[in-house]
């Protein structure tokens, strides 16, 4: 970014009240952090809204608005395309991998491969999904600083520490709790920015239908030819983005999966995935490629020249339409969209050195000791981030770097993932042979693109290759696999348990329709101790249809507190004594929840096999 607009005192105002407010509500919720549960998947309490907001947030990455404007801008809506792709990863997501995940208790992609090979392939995914987040932060890091460097003129480093510190405070303080709830307000943030910039440039040509009128008939298709151009075809995004970046952002990104691991059930986990999909994904393809489409439309209607830079038609448009203030509030958006998907990334290495370094290395240290480690490795991850920008540096566009970086790393991983979750014959030795193999090809073929051109379907190699490269990972790692599982012999039986076909399920309901329940509102009576047990009237049990025995979910009675204040109980004995509209809960669950007894409660039947 240039400083193609000149930024006003009410502009450098809106972004410190941005970076305060970012800061007082990730320390705040920092005091719902008392253990690496908390830390890391935010005590499973949340519900499916404040996931699905935040999980946007994470999504859209520090460079979308200048990549996918610039994409609007040149092709028209085949910008949308790569924020559209989910679809096809949704089934094997709500499924297969998250229940997978959630019933077992299984907190990372390492220890799934532990639990479903052994752990030499823990080992060798550890070593290459480290890499993979380490070199996203330092991509994200590099963004912000290039960022920084064209609207306040600091060098790119700089920007970048700024950057790393900021969301290293909040993270420090709160982790997962302060990363979903500092998310949620960036996630509206930038929606809401996008979608202003875009609004105000209809306006500005004169109306919805002067703005499609003017339009080329070409940018009014939404999707891109079949391979041309090189930058930008359909056979690319079918493969780089909706195969692999896709199923790598769901299934591989240990972020994103702490994201959905802090759900209150795998029911609430489903729900947020599907209005992401659905609802928000859509929106954000729009907030990130408005821009572009209105600058096309007002270089049409000469409202901005026609020599205007394409790289740079984001902060073209927006100083054309956006007074003093409005500026800044875009700015902080795109601020924000580099923020939300740092701190899950750097949140991510944290759980990776902790979980599958730190604690096998060093186990029975108490809880507080490996929170302490993680608030530490969140540190250094991003130092080391900042480290590594020079590697990303030569590359012209952030999109080439990232495009380059998940087609190489990704398919090697992803595809044993794949067959881990699908086939129950696949074994430790074929993994380990697929992914140090397919490593091993992908950086020969970055280094050498011709290996990949019986692969490209009649792409312009002058991109080098960075889309086609993924069906080239995916084929070769997906081969070397399959071979291996049948010439290799397998060293030990695998666990079959952690595959598809052995997902838990819920139990029954006892009742066809359900009750009011919600509707009703408890009183807390909080008593001394750590029993971890409910307790309710007889009469209330038998009118919620509760039995001794049963998991329910206490949650605080205010909605817009997302299950923020909630804690999982057993029902136990009826109490006679205690009043209708009373439950009774020990200071320990009360703690646990951080539930408020001045506030009333409401009570949910847990269907789902939940330990709690």
């Amino acid at each position: 970014m240039s400083r193609a607009t000149e930024l006003v005192l009410a502009d450098y105002i809106v972004v410190a009240l941005y970076f305060v407010l970012v800061l007082a509500i990730g320390t705040w919720f920092g005091k719902f952090t008392k253990s690496t549960a908390d830390f890391f998947f935010a005590g499973r309490r949340f519900h499916w809204w404040v996931l699905a907001m935040s999980c946007v947030a994470t999504l859209v990455g520090s460079y979308s608005f200048v990549q996918y404007s610039e994409v609007g801008f040149k092709y028209g809506f085949c910008a949308m395309t790569p924020y559209t792709n989910e679809w096809f990863v949704l089934p094997l997501f709500l499924f297969g991998w998250f229940p997978l995940m959630y019933y077992h208790r299984i907190t990372s992609v390492p220890e799934y491969f532990h639990g479903r090979f052994n752990w030499q392939v823990r080992f060798v995914v550890t070593l290459i999904l480290l890499v993979y987040l380490q070199g996203y932060v330092a991509v994200n890091l590099l963004t912000i600083g290039r960022i920084m460097k064209g609207v306040f003129g600091m060098p790119e480093v700089y920007g970048a520490a700024l950057m790393a510190l900021i969301s290293g405070i909040y993270l420090h303080a709160g982790g997962q709790t302060s990363v979903l709830a500092t998310d949620v307000f960036q996630g509206l943030l930038l929606l809401a920015a996008g979608i202003g910039v875009f609004l105000l440039g209809i306006a500005e040509v004169g109306g919805l239908a002067e703005f499609w009128a003017a339009l080329p008939y070409h940018h009014r298709f939404p999707f891109a030819r079949f391979n041309t151009p090189p930058y930008l075809h359909a056979v690319g995004n079918f493969w780089n983005d909706a195969m692999t970046a896709t199923f790598a952002f769901y299934f591989i990104n240990q972020g994103v999966l702490m994201r959905f691991l802090s759900a209150r059930s795998v029911r609430e986990g489903r729900k947020a995935m599907l209005f992401v999909v659905v609802v928000l994904m859509p929106v954000a393809a729009v907030a990130v490629s408005g821009a572009g489409w209105a600058g096309r439309a007002m270089v049409e209607r000469g409202i901005l020249p026609e020599d205007v830079d394409a790289g740079n038609i984001f902060v073209a448009v927006t100083g054309k339409v956006c007074g003093p203030g409005f500026q800044g509030l875009v700015l902080a958006a795109v601020v924000a969209a580099l923020m939300s998907t740092l701190d899950t990334l750097i949140t991510a290495v944290a759980a990776i050195g902790v979980n599958d370094v730190y604690r096998p290395v060093l186990p029975g240290r108490s809880d507080q000791h490996y929170l302490t480690v993680a608030r530490i490795v969140a540190i250094v991850s991003a130092v080391l981030g900042i480290s590594l920008i020079p590697v990303f540096q030569h590359y012209d566009t952030i999109y080439q770097a990232l495009s380059d970086f998940l087609s190489t790393v990704a398919p090697p991983l992803a595809v044993p993932l794949a067959l881990a979750m699908l086939w129950p014959r696949f074994h430790a030795r074929a993994a380990i042979i697929a992914m140090v193999l397919g490593m091993i090809l992908m950086i020969t073929a970055l280094n050498y693109p011709a290996l990949v051109t019986p692969f490209a379907h009649g792409v312009d190699p002058s991109e080098g290759y960075s889309h086609m490269r993924s069906l080239f990972g995916l084929v070769t790692s997906l081969v070397i696999a399959v071979a291996a599982t049948y010439l290799v012999p397998a060293a030990e039986s695998a666990a079959d348990r952690l595959t598809w076909f052995h997902i838990p399920r819920p139990r029954p309901a006892r009742r066809r329709a359900r009750h009011d329940i919600w509707h009703r509102r408890f009183r807390v009576q909080v008593v001394p101790g750590t029993d971890p047990r409910l307790h309710l009237h007889p009469e209330t049990m038998k009118e919620l249809d509760l039995q001794q025995g049963d998991v329910v979910y206490v949650c605080d009675a205010r909605w817009w507190l997302g299950g923020l204040r909630s804690v999982h109980a057993v029902v136990g004995e009826p109490d006679d004594t205690l009043p209708r509209d009373t439950v009774r809960l020990s200071e320990e669950a009360v703690r646990r929840g951080y539930l408020k007894p001045r506030h009333r409660v409401i009570l949910e039947y847990e269907e789902e096999p939940i330990d709690v």
